[in-house]
């Protein structure tokens, strides 16, 4: 059973639709926002892979300027800062808020796990109203690799003094759900509209449509006694 449960925080508990009226105005379409999206991860990943670490923000600021000379925009800095300033900004899904506060009276301990740098992370979810249901907010940026590297899933496990086989990540990527797994969590993933699991190598135990019954299934299958109870 797991006794930390870790949230991904961008498209699993936030809603990046919130960028496409910036992505609109800049860019004249709003479809462009996922290929964004999509390059910075490409970018971000490439780095672990060839050893020349990225930051997530850092990223979004690169994968900016490829798409506005791949669709012949001009992208003015303050348009950039704009619309990468307003990942600090997103809502959250609909269900999130009541999924998070449901989990939130169990044994089980909680923690955002984000490839967002440490400051966006924070922001991010004061603005979204959720920082209060989180035992604590790590940033894979600390350990200087990016899920789905393992370090990101494994300082989970050590910030809580727990073996990893204790920690499951919950996510809306079948990548990040792949790379827990990997480093030896349990994992969930949240099929969104669009998300996928991967055919390929290990797979969740938790598969749902949405964060709520994801939750319902956390409890049914960790079994956590009620918070109070198990802090007395």
């Amino acid at each position: 059973m797991a006794k930390v449960i870790a949230f991904d925080v961008n498209e699993t508990l936030l809603d990046l639709r919130g960028l496409d009226g910036p992505f609109t105005e800049v860019f004249g379409d709003a479809a462009l926002r996922p290929l964004w999206f999509a390059q910075m991860l490409q970018l971000s990943f490439v780095g672990g892979l060839v050893g020349d670490y990225v930051d997530f923000t850092t990223a979004q600021h690169a994968a900016l300027r490829m798409l506005a000379e791949r669709t012949g925009t001009a992208l003015t800095d303050d348009e950039a800062d704009r619309i990468v300033g307003g990942m600090s900004a997103l809502s959250p899904h609909p269900e999130v808020p009541a999924a998070l506060t449901r989990l939130r009276g169990t044994s089980l301990l909680m923690v955002a796990l984000t490839n967002s740098v440490g400051a966006v992370a924070e922001a991010q979810l004061e603005h979204a109203g959720l920082r209060a249901l989180f035992d604590a907010v790590l940033s894979a940026d600390a350990v200087r690799h990016l899920k789905p590297e393992p370090q990101p899933y494994r300082s989970v496990a050590e910030h809580f003094g727990v073996p990893i086989a204790e920690v499951r990540l919950v996510a809306a990527h079948s990548w990040d759900v792949s790379g827990a797994l990997a480093a030896g969590c349990r994992a969930a993933l949240v099929r969104r509209p669009g998300v996928t699991a991967s055919p390929i190598g290990a797979q969740p135990d938790i598969v749902a449509p949405d964060l709520a019954a994801t939750v319902e299934r956390i409890i049914e299958v960790d079994r956590p006694r009620a918070r109070a109870d198990a802090r007395r």
